[in-house]
């Protein structure tokens, strides 16, 4: 394995992002992940409905787009801390929001996986449970997002 000073001088940042940069590309990809998650949970909006069930595409999309949001909240989030020492909140918030992720993919793909409530030779369908469980892994993104919020000392 080669040292980081071995690396050729390109790979190496001269300095790191600035505050206001990391907050504009965290910002910019949970846009972007908010209009892939509406792509996927609702193609009627953008004219491209094809099919009156929520089929195995329509949830990878939004999916995606639930991954570029978490991506990017935790990214503009954690661009406000500035570099400083973390309160163990936050580190509860960083890590509720890779769980609540975890949660909507292990949902939404329940069915792709084989323990949803359809079997394989069947087309899968995003019933409640699925829905119940991608909402709860939602709330607790955006629980984990409160909690990495960093509050004014009074």
């Amino acid at each position: 394995m080669r040292q980081p000073s071995e690396m050729p001088e390109s790979m190496l940042s001269s300095q790191p992002l600035s505050r206001k940069v990391r907050v504009r590309l965290g910002v910019f990809s949970a846009i972007l992940g908010l209009f892939l998650f509406l792509l996927g949970a609702d193609p009627a909006l953008f004219g491209l409905d094809r099919s009156p069930v929520t089929g195995f595409v329509q949830i990878a999309v939004f999916l995606v787009g639930l991954a570029f949001i978490s991506l990017g909240g935790y990214m503009a989030l954690r661009a406000y801390w500035d570099g400083k020492e973390t309160t163990i909140l936050s580190d509860i918030g960083a890590r509720l929001i890779a769980t609540g992720y975890v949660v909507s993919v292990a949902s939404g793909m329940a069915d792709v996986f084989g323990f949803g409530s359809e079997s394989f030779p069947r087309i899968p369908d995003f019933g409640t449970w699925q829905q119940r469980g991608v909402l709860a892994g939602e709330m607790l993104i955006g629980v984990g997002f409160l909690l990495l919020i960093r509050w004014k000392k009074s």
